[in-house]
């Protein structure tokens, strides 16, 4: 590659006053962006040195690849004049300095706090679906599955407490991880969340019982009357809190001499914002969140299928905006007061949405000529069925924009019997064709049909609006000569790639990371680390090694070039938790050391940890497959290639 004509390229395409700062990480160039309108994406998407774009939390960013981002970065750097930034510090440019306005500003920090939430809410969701299963009548028959087999009675309690904890105890994962967002120490938040939910104050579900029946407890502080009210529950209350509580900290931090600071300023922290709470911002919060609450739930019940019907249309638009990242604040309230709400409006919208865009990339696989954008079509359609829609959208639909406003007509289909029946979940979970187990029993028979009348509509309207209207340019691609779904006839595997960690391998398609969900940079496997020894895959040179040591790269003496990356966003980190024993330039032998990551730390740290081993020249191979196993440790054979040959064509196993 060119390094500096692809920085001039990009730079035009991406339009040469239109960048407000740029940094890059081991595969991509990270850029905010002045005005959006302005980049050249037919360009983009016709440059050889560009793998692929998208944007996400404000930033605009472009995959280069591994061994060449760092150097066009730098040539960037030269031709703009920019000043370089790390990525953290370009997180804080999107957030504050580009076109971010203060609403969407907003969507990030819900965003941020209640997203690493989203995994025990999951959990208890789906283990609260469980539940039902067990306990609902008419579903097996007459009587449910407790009442025909009393023998597991004691098992459906057993699993209805444990859905029950992480939505009793809501407000202590709330604060954990609003008071990290907002820069105060996590513990802390934690604490004020304990204390919001503790038994000796009146369970936050009847508050509003007891103040009518006058059974309420209070504080008596020289005549003042404090409620003594629980806020289980609650939502903003908790956030409020959160950002109090950080302010104070800090606010400390910076005035407590340092012999006296460890000790006193979390004591006085705890008890000034805790006595604020419960006089002031909780009671004053607690009317607003119901209100809310009530609002959205009453607005809902009165559009009635109108409304659904309006907001399955619209829904795969706002996931392009992001504004969908807000929804799981109002989705948790709504679960949190499942017995007044009914259970979670949002949910069965999504699945309808996404299923949806699902199907209308999965059409364009049929449309389509061209083997790279039918291999996309089929993992990023897949995904997008199984509910994430991101690498569909972004990577398909939006390119030829007919599939995706036949996405949009499939999800108000479906919404359209989602708002007849009222259906609603009662918990999160995967929003698509798996939806269902989230839905209560009594709506699974309108969910599978609105599904898949969503499913029809969007793979049949796409289907034949490409066949009858489109103009594709399918004929002018060239089609590679080489097909990632085929062998050869032999089917013998010419070389392998070893487990760099020990863990447990996973699809490359299931990281939360869309440039690796979605194979832009190429196939590989993915492992769940158990061990945070990093080892050489193959015998070979190192091409890259950043001083951020998240990631490494590999050209293999038989000719593979093999990514390492540790983690997920663990550039941020600038090398914290990480160690590196190689650099640039060295020959290693398969099963060399090449550092250590601190599994333990960066999972404190709210990093996901997952090991991403990717072959970037895929293209070099009639295939890169994923070898069938489960736990490995490092030397592992972890992935076979085939070089090309005469191909007999057979199913890809990644």
């Amino acid at each position: 590659m060119n390094h500096k004509k692809a920085a001039q390229d990009i730079l035009q395409e991406v339009g040469p006053d239109n960048i407000i700062a740029a940094a890059h990480c081991a595969t991509r160039l990270r850029l905010v962006i002045k005005d959006e309108s302005k980049i050249d994406q037919k360009g983009l998407d016709n440059d050889p040195a560009v793998k692929g774009t998208f944007r996400v939390n404000g930033q605009y960013q472009i995959i280069i690849g591994p061994g060449d981002v760092d150097k066009v970065y730098a040539h960037l750097i030269q031709e703009t004049g920019l000043k370089e930034v790390t990525p953290d510090d370009l997180k804080k440019v999107s957030a504050n300095g580009g076109k971010t306005n203060p609403f969407m500003a907003l969507i990030k920090v819900l965003s941020d706090i209640f997203v690493p939430l989203i995994p025990a809410l999951v959990a208890g969701g789906l283990l609260m679906a469980l539940n039902n299963v067990l306990v609902s009548q008419g579903l097996f028959g007459a009587k449910s599955l407790v009442q025909m087999y009393p023998g597991i009675k004691g098992l459906a309690d057993m699993i209805n407490t444990f859905a029950s904890a992480p939505f009793a105890f809501l407000p202590i994962l709330l604060g954990f991880s609003a008071t990290r967002r907002f820069g105060g120490n996590a513990y802390l938040g934690a604490t004020m969340g304990m204390i919001m939910v503790m038994p000796a104050l009146v369970n936050g579900y009847n508050v509003s019982a007891a103040m009518s029946a006058g059974t309420m407890t209070y504080w008596n502080i020289f005549g003042w009357h404090i409620a003594q009210a629980g806020y289980q529950g609650q939502v903003l209350p908790v956030l409020a809190v959160a950002f109090i509580l950080a302010v104070v900290e800090k606010w400390l931090h910076k005035r407590m001499p340092a012999t006296l600071d460890f000790i006193f300023t979390p004591m006085i922290t705890i008890i000034f914002t805790a006595f604020i709470t419960f006089a002031f911002v909780g009671p004053v919060l607690r009317v607003v969140g119901d209100g809310l609450t009530n609002g959205i739930v009453y607005l809902y019940n009165a559009s009635g299928a109108v409304g659904s019907t309006i907001f399955g249309l619209v829904y795969s638009p706002i996931v392009i905006t992001g504004l969908h990242q807000s929804f799981p604040a109002i989705e948790t309230q709504l679960l949190a007061n499942i017995a007044k709400t009914g259970g979670d409006l949002f949910f069965p919208i999504a699945s309808m949405a996404n299923a949806a865009q699902g199907a209308a990339t999965l059409a364009v696989f049929f449309l389509t000529k061209n083997a790279k954008e039918k291999g996309l079509a089929t993992s990023s359609g897949i995904s997008a069925l199984l509910g994430i829609t991101e690498p569909a959208i972004f990577g398909v639909n939006l390119k030829k924009r007919y599939p995706f406003f036949a996405g949009m007509i499939g999800s108000a289909v479906g919404c359209l019997i989602v708002g007849l029946f009222g259906i609603r979940s009662s918990a999160l979970g995967a929003a698509g064709i798996i939806g269902f187990i989230s839905i209560p029993v009594k709506f699974y028979l309108p969910f599978f049909i609105a599904i898949g009348l969503s499913i029809v509509v969007a793979f049949t309207g796409t289907l034949l609006y490409g066949k009858r209207f489109a103009k594709s340019t399918d004929s002018d691609e060239t089609t590679p000569a080489v097909d990632a779904d085929t062998v050869p006839a032999s089917a013998v595997n010419d070389g392998v790639i070893a487990a760099p960690v020990a863990g447990t391998l996973a699809s490359l398609k299931s990281v939360n990371d869309q440039v690796f969900s979605s194979e832009m940079m190429g196939k590989g496997a993915a492992i769940i680390p158990t061990d945070g020894n990093v080892y050489a895959p193959v015998s070979g040179k190192i091409t890259v090694a950043y001083p951020t040591m998240h990631a490494y790269g590999l050209q293999a003496d038989d000719g593979a070039e093999v990514l390492i990356h540790l983690g997920i966003d663990t550039v941020k980190l600038n090398g914290e938790h990480f160690t590196t024993s190689v650099k640039q330039g060295d020959t290693v032998s398969a099963g060399t050391l090449l550092g250590t990551m601190d599994l333990s730390a960066l999972q404190k740290a709210g990093y996901d940890t997952t090991v991403m081993v990717v072959v970037t020249n895929t293209g070099s191979y009639a295939s890169v497959n994923r070898i069938d196993t489960q736990d490995v440790t490092k030397g592992d054979a972890i992935i076979a290639l085939t070089k090309q040959t005469a191909t007999a064509p057979i199913a890809a196993n990644i």
